[in-house]
């Protein structure tokens, strides 16, 4: 019998131990993370976007996002894209964290 698949909700959880290390804040906060879906055969795609193409910390964090993903028990491969449509701005922050902020 195999273990159950984890759900796109415990793969965000999750994801909230990732930082973006320019901001020290987790990338569920800061809206990074545009949607995360799980197949039948354990395979997570992450739809996501960087502050900015040119994010020095991109490496690290799309690292980060698959390490992360690939710990979760079901977890079989991590399938990422990077996507810049809709464009990352400070207003995909948590409105708490956009207070936090001072945005």
């Amino acid at each position: 019998m195999t273990n159950p698949l984890p759900t796109p909700e415990v793969a965000r959880k999750a994801l909230r131990a990732v930082k973006d290390p320019e901001l020290g804040l987790n990338i569920i906060d800061i809206g990074l993370i545009y949607d995360v879906t799980i197949t039948d055969d354990g395979v997570a795609h992450v739809k996501m976007t960087l502050t900015s193409p040119g994010c020095p910390a991109g490496a690290e964090i799309t690292g980060d996002v698959k390490q992360t993903l690939m710990d979760l028990e079901g977890i079989t491969d991590v399938d990422l894209e990077i996507v810049w449509e809709p464009y990352w701005t400070p207003d995909k922050m948590d409105p708490r964290v956009r207070a936090f902020l001072g945005h």
